[in-house]
């Protein structure tokens, strides 16, 4: 429940709440792309992690040590600042990452106003700490205003971006072959920020912008990677305020289904993906 790093309108920190009291509508049954069930996999909900009030950095750190005590975490947000220490936290066990990163905005900013860590900010600090590994991490859904400077670092790291035009053109199929040539058979973790979706599908969130991807194309893409070596998950920026009829927290919940039924569509998965190396 953490939001103090965001650059527009608050309220992330009522995600966590939101997005767990709309997967009340996901639990009966099994994935009817995979005939899979989470229910399957060994899970427990955690509780919400500690921060310290006010204090991004302190909170970063406080987040990370939490993360460390687990082997695999499907953690829900709270702002997209909460990546970077679940990174630094799972690259400490796996080595740098692989990253699936669904979003309107690239966040390779060095600083938003001044402030080093924000929700804008943390992939430009997971590259240069080595967390993660740009030539294996690609963004789907980019659309927003950007600096060109800041496009093209992000470009000259290594990073392959497909903007939200692209993947409307292209089709999940298309975006799905890339993403699985980009990050090959390596650690990978997965980010969801909810504005990657078009605001008529995930209106709840702090900076939407328009031209994004329906849900349908979000699911059939993360539907079409099974096999990859994930090593964790998160779905953020879901802020219920500004929500309608709970869309925007049920997209988020159903997201993380779908990557947990992911998992639990491989026996192989199921039984080495949770364990600790």
């Amino acid at each position: 429940p953490f939001d103090i790093g965001t650059t527009n309108r608050s309220g992330a920190r009522f995600g966590p709440s939101a997005i767990r009291h709309a997967s009340r509508m996901l639990i009966d049954g099994e994935h009817p792309a995979h005939w899979a069930s989470p229910v399957d996999l060994p899970l427990a909900d955690v509780g919400d992690f500690a921060i310290a009030l006010g204090d991004i950095a302190a909170s970063l750190k406080l987040i990370e040590d939490q993360a460390s005590a687990y082997a695999h975490l499907v953690t829900l947000g709270g702002d997209h600042g909460i990546t970077l220490p679940l990174l630094r936290a799972c690259a400490k066990r796996r080595g740098p990452l692989g990253l699936i990163h669904f979003d309107a905005h690239v966040d390779t900013w060095p600083d938003n106003f001044g402030q080093p860590y924000a929700h804008g900010s943390m992939f430009y600090h997971a590259i240069n700490e080595g967390v993660v590994d740009a030539r294996r991490m690609i963004q789907i859904g980019i659309r927003s205003p950007v600096q060109r400077d800041v496009y093209d670092w992000t470009l000259g790291q290594g990073v392959t971006i497909v903007a939200a035009q692209e993947a409307h053109e292209i089709g999940p199929a298309a975006i799905a072959s890339r993403i699985v040539e980009v990050v090959g058979d390596a650690p990978v973790y997965l980010t969801f920020d909810v504005d990657a979706l078009d605001p008529a599908f995930a209106p709840g969130t702090g900076t939407p912008e328009i031209g994004g991807l329906a849900t349908w194309q979000a699911q059939s893409i993360i539907r079409k990677l099974p096999g990859l070596n994930f090593v964790g998950m998160d779905v953020v920026e879901v802020a219920p305020a500004y929500d309608v009829s709970e869309i925007t927290a049920l997209a988020g919940a159903t997201m993380a289904w779908e990557y947990l039924s992911l998992l639990a569509a491989s026996a192989d998965t199921s039984r080495s993906a949770l364990r600790a190396p």
